[in-house]
């Protein structure tokens, strides 16, 4: 009577049961990767600022299936996904995913998602990317789509109290196009407003190379906080 008395004053708070992701769903064999709680930008321009995370899954593995958690209903989340037919593991998807977020709501707030894998064996999906030709090409200049470019991310823990920098650089022959950032928290609920806010982080390109200087409070003790940076390279000359 004690527990059921428990469970329906926290309804009535307005507090219900936890979601279950649904990553695996309908995959016989299934590992499931759960991410920190990555930090959406909130500012209200017209073309809302996004934020891109990275997630992978074990060596062996492919993705097979995606979901997120989010603490605001007004972030509009996805992820990057190569062309090919059919859709589908190991054609659109690889070991990794790109999950890519933005705010849409008009009340400035910390915004955070969760994101999650559920992870196939690689033999279970497809050999790679099959682009549809037409038997008498349209054009003999036109190409199919392809993989021109790679992402090299890298994952600091960060420090309370403490200013740390990243960088990350393509490898030997590859070209710089671009780059990304993203903080996130390791905490069982979304991380509050103050602790989202002790974590500052600034982004520049140059000399080749993406660099992040990440300024942590000290509120941050005793939690899990990381800074992943990236950089998307191109190759060839």
């Amino acid at each position: 009577m004690l527990a059921l008395a428990l469970a329906a004053a926290t309804l009535a708070a307005g507090v219900g049961p936890a979601r279950a992701t649904t990553e695996c769903r309908g995959l016989q064999v299934c590992v499931r990767v759960v991410g920190p709680w990555v930090v959406v930008p909130t500012a209200q321009r017209a073309q809302r600022p996004r934020v891109e995370f990275q997630l992978s899954c074990p060596r062996g593995f492919v993705v097979g299936g995606l979901d997120a958690e989010l603490s605001d209903v007004a972030i509009a989340v996805g992820f990057t996904g190569k062309l090919g037919s059919p859709v589908n593991p190991g054609i659109t998807t690889a070991r990794a995913a790109v999950f890519v977020a933005s705010y849409t709501g008009s009340s400035p707030r910390a915004a955070t998602f969760r994101p999650h894998l559920g992870c196939i064996p690689a033999s279970g999906g497809g050999g790679g990317p099959t682009p549809f030709r037409l038997a008498v090409p349209v054009s003999p200049t036109a190409f199919p789509p392809g993989q021109p470019i790679v992402r090299r991310a890298g994952t600091l823990r960060l420090r309370p109290g403490a200013t740390q920098t990243v960088v990350r650089r393509c490898a030997a022959g590859e070209r710089l196009v671009g780059g990304w950032h993203a903080v996130g928290f390791s905490t069982a609920r979304p991380p509050r407003a103050a602790l989202v806010a002790s974590v500052i982080a600034t982004q520049t390109v140059r000399a080749g190379g993406v660099t992040v200087v990440v300024r942590s409070g000290s509120v941050l003790l005793g939690v899990r906080a990381i800074v992943q940076v990236g950089a998307v390279c191109a190759g060839g000359p």
